[in-house]
């Protein structure tokens, strides 16, 4: 289907030079991100679930972290920030 859009002229420079560097139509740039786009509402919308990593290893903090200190946890990172 043939349509017509107003886009950023920005936007369009940096679009061609993506498709062009990656040899592929603009037309199919356009329709991977849309694609893109829907996907991610659709799998991962606002209400959808999503489950965290758990780790199911031993161990823990070495002795001596507060895990509840923000300067103890850089301290211990060797983070002088």
């Amino acid at each position: 289907m043939k349509t017509t859009l107003d886009i950023n002229d920005e936007l369009l420079v940096r679009a061609k030079a993506v498709s062009a560097r990656e040899k592929k139509s603009l037309t199919a740039l356009i329709e991977e991100g849309l694609r893109l786009r829907l996907r991610r509402r659709l799998v991962g919308g606002v209400n959808a679930r999503r489950t965290l990593p758990v780790y199911q290893g031993k161990g823990g903090l070495a002795k001596g972290i507060d895990p509840t200190s923000n300067r103890s946890m850089l301290d211990a990172a060797g983070d002088d920030a």
